[in-house]
């Protein structure tokens, strides 16, 4: 018999699909729904990360957020952190990445902040569309892609907390991604099981996942 594949739920998953995702979700076993408040991405759902309402409760295995709560407002971000925990299973995780202000604040405090640091598959990043979204995304049109909030580390750690996730591991990466990472857990998880579950979904530090 086969086995049961689990799923999880690609939020904010833009044109990206499961090979853009992690390491451990491209690996047999798992399964993807795409999830989007951009119905030209073509979703399997369409919604936004603080009404996930068509989705039922503790219906999903895992839940993948690439850089996308940054788009939201200060307010709204605990909002979207409960509604991924209220989808997961009690045995369920998530894996969240986001900018981190603080690095990129270094880059700025040095002048800066409209030269490019690095060149993206979409074209070069400057400390500037980090803070406030891809400027010439939004230029075209795209103002989905504004950056609304901002976060370090610690706020990041401590906003899933606050959400009701039991266990949280982080890590930051500096130059050249200036991201954060986080993967939470429904229930109350041994550090073994959280560093496996990193292995399996953080990059490593030379960006390489």
């Amino acid at each position: 018999m086969k086995a049961m594949q689990k799923r999880f739920l690609h939020v904010g998953c833009g044109e990206k699909s499961v090979d853009q995702t992690t390491k451990g979700f491209m690996g047999a076993g798992w399964s993807e729904v795409r999830y989007d408040i951009d119905s030209e991405v073509n979703p399997d759902i369409v919604g936004t990360m603080t009404d996930m309402s068509y989705i039922d409760s503790c219906s999903y295995h895992a839940l993948y957020s690439s850089h996308n709560i940054e788009h939201l407002y200060f307010h709204e971000v605990p909002v979207a952190l409960k509604e991924f925990k209220r989808v997961l299973r009690d045995d369920g995780f998530a894996v969240i990445t986001c900018p981190d202000i603080e690095s990129i604040c270094g880059v700025v405090a040095k002048g800066q902040l409209v030269e490019p640091i690095y060149v993206s598959p979409a074209g070069p990043i400057s400390p500037i569309d980090i803070i406030y979204g891809f400027r010439r995304a939004i230029s075209e049109g795209n103002t989905y892609m504004a950056h609304k909030t901002a976060f370090t580390k610690s706020y990041l750690v401590s906003s899933i907390k606050d959400a009701g996730f039991a266990s949280v591991v982080s890590m930051s990466r500096g130059h050249p991604y200036y991201d954060l990472w986080a993967l939470a857990t429904v229930s109350q998880a041994a550090p073994e099981i959280l560093q496996s579950h990193a292995r399996d979904h953080f990059p490593t530090r030379e960006g390489a996942r």
